[in-house]
């Protein structure tokens, strides 16, 4: 599992022995299982998730009481709640393991001097938030710009396999429609 993250970290800087070392005596690994969660709603998010296995989603509760998908995290991808991260307040949001998966944890308490130890992840974290809100500002504007059957194209293009390893509700919550609303997509009826 170490492996993955270090392979992800070494795109965009180098670590030597020792702090690859220090690295991986930071971090634990968890399995978890499909449906169970990492953070609920309420709790205070401490820590960064590295998912290198499976996939796992962030959602709210919406005031109807139903489930809207806001991000999903795949292998090599992170996912926290970053406010209440970074704030130590409540978390507006729910993550959970939409399949089995195999998870990286880093604590705040652990990473904060672990930045200061190895200056070079200070970098690989810039990098790594700022394509993470620059695929955040997309999914804005395609949510603003896109017919509904237009965002699930888009989608679908650039994740073919992505599109059939969530449930469909998921995936319309996700493209800002009903799970009725994507079978008749998917069926052609649209």
């Amino acid at each position: 599992m170490f492996t993955a993250l270090l392979n992800h970290i070494q795109k965009f800087t180098t670590l030597n022995r020792e702090e690859i070392d220090i690295l991986e005596s930071s971090i634990t690994f968890s399995k978890v299982k499909k449906k169970e969660h990492l953070l609920k709603e309420g709790q205070i998010c401490n820590t960064l998730y590295f998912v290198t296995k499976g996939c796992a989603r962030q959602y709210i509760i919406n005031p109807k009481g139903t489930e809207q998908t806001l991000q999903f995290a795949i292998e090599n991808w992170w996912i926290t709640d970053y406010l209440s991260y970074h704030n130590t307040t409540p978390s507006h949001f729910y993550i959970q393991a939409v399949e089995n998966c195999e998870i990286i944890a880093l604590e705040k308490s652990i990473l904060e001097p672990l930045l200061i130890q190895i200056p070079k992840l200070e970098r690989y974290f810039r990098i790594v938030s700022q394509k993470s809100f620059g695929a955040a500002q997309m999914r804005i504007k395609f949510l603003f710009t896109m017919s509904a059957e237009e965002r699930y194209h888009h989608f679908y293009n650039q994740n073919p396999d992505f599109v059939q390893r969530v449930p469909q509700y998921m995936l319309a919550s996700y493209l800002d429609f009903s799970a009725e609303f994507m079978s008749k997509i998917r069926a052609g009826k649209v």
